[in-house]
């Protein structure tokens, strides 16, 4: 198509710590990194990220970018191709498909504030809020520091809340459960309990835990094993009663392929499925296997596209990215009765990057 082109992509690095070390099941960690993309053509820019390590950037000059720039604004799903095929030989997961969904939001955006339009609007919808849910639940916070996590939740309107399970590779099982009771106790009795145990069991393990679980009342029973053992995911979402969710690292539509039939539940993270273009094409795969889509991750970056998909569920309000979105950029919606609007008032997602912001970035 012919219209104004793709000038130039630039990168940049941001570290925000966290406020005390955080860990689940099998990570830990004291800092998140966001890799910033920004795409011009003319006067306008558009605006993308993905939750990374800043070695990830160097993909974006060494190889995506000579395969974008010069392309019309219009052609989003082309420059999508495009950046795919230049990584076949990198591999097109993990950190070039990190990359990849970076650069497509941030031409998504261009494209939206080229025609001052919000990009809900050039999307369409199908619900004017996303719902979403509070997630956090760290093994490392205290009973306090749970409380005051719990608390805000309830105080924004969530309806759904989860935690991380798992600790020492499963060998404190019941600390776990205890976990769990103590946020039933603190949610109250008309929340929906979630778990995430970030693959930490064994299949064997992750059985035992879950029918704990289903007795808690626990709905949602998230990577009870490794994303990657498809087939103990189908053994336990037939045997257990609660949804089995998983899907996070999920690269395309071929791992989205792959999971279905195996989850209850499929997660799709804008920042690691191919950006807006990805995920939209991940979910018309769970569609087509009647599985509702959860968002995982990047509340702010997936509400636009969260509202225009049919079969989304809800929008995972993670506590690392809902404290680094507003001292990343500016804009980010607020919570309010358990959902997120788009941008209404703004052409594209809305979102522009703070000054101050430059105090995280790195190099």
């Amino acid at each position: 198509m012919t219209g104004p082109t793709i000038d130039r992509l630039e990168t940049g690095v941001y570290r925000f710590p966290t406020p005390q070390p955080e860990a689940d099941g099998t990570y830990e960690w004291d800092a998140t990194v966001a890799v910033v993309v920004r795409a011009f053509a003319g006067d306008v820019t558009g605006l993308g990220w993905t939750y990374s390590t800043g070695a990830a950037a160097a993909l974006v000059p060494e190889h995506l970018a000579k395969v974008v720039v010069g392309r019309a604004i219009d052609d989003v799903p082309a420059c999508w191709e495009s950046m795919h095929r230049e990584c076949r030989n990198l591999g097109t997961r993990g950190l070039a498909m990190q990359m990849i969904s970076a650069v497509d939001i941030a031409l998504w955006d261009l494209k939206a504030r080229s025609r001052d339009v919000p990009l809900a609007r050039l999307f369409g919808t199908v619900r004017d809020r996303m719902p979403v849910y509070g997630s956090g639940g760290f093994t490392t916070l205290t009973d306090e520091q749970l409380a005051e996590q719990v608390a805000a939740w309830r105080d924004a309107g969530c309806t759904d809340m989860k935690i991380k399970i798992g600790e020492a590779w499963g060998e404190c099982v019941e600390r776990d459960l205890q976990r769990v009771s103590q946020l039933r106790d603190l949610a109250g009795p008309d929340t929906g309990l979630m778990a995430d145990a970030n693959g930490a069991y064994s299949t064997g393990q992750a059985r035992r835990v879950g029918h704990h679980l289903d007795e808690l009342g626990v709905i949602w029973f998230e990577e009870p094993v490794s994303s990657d053992d498809i087939e103990g995911l189908r053994l336990l979402r037939s045997v257990l009663d609660c949804d089995v969710a998983a899907g996070e690292y999920a690269s395309g539509i071929y791992d989205a392929r792959a999971l279905c039939g195996a989850v209850d539940c499929l997660q799709l993270d804008v920042t690691r499925c191919g950006g807006y273009t990805g995920f939209t094409r991940c979910a018309a795969v769970a569609a087509a296997h009647n599985l509702e889509v959860s968002g995982h991750c990047a509340p702010s970056l997936t509400v636009p596209v969260g509202c225009a998909t049919i079969n989304l569920r809800h929008t995972e309000w993670f506590a690392d990215h809902a404290r680094l979105e507003p001292l990343l950029v500016d804009g980010v919606p607020a919570v309010r009765n358990g959902c997120m609007a788009p941008v209404t008032d703004r052409p594209g997602h809305g979102y522009t990057l703070r000054e101050d912001a430059e105090r995280y970035r790195q190099g």
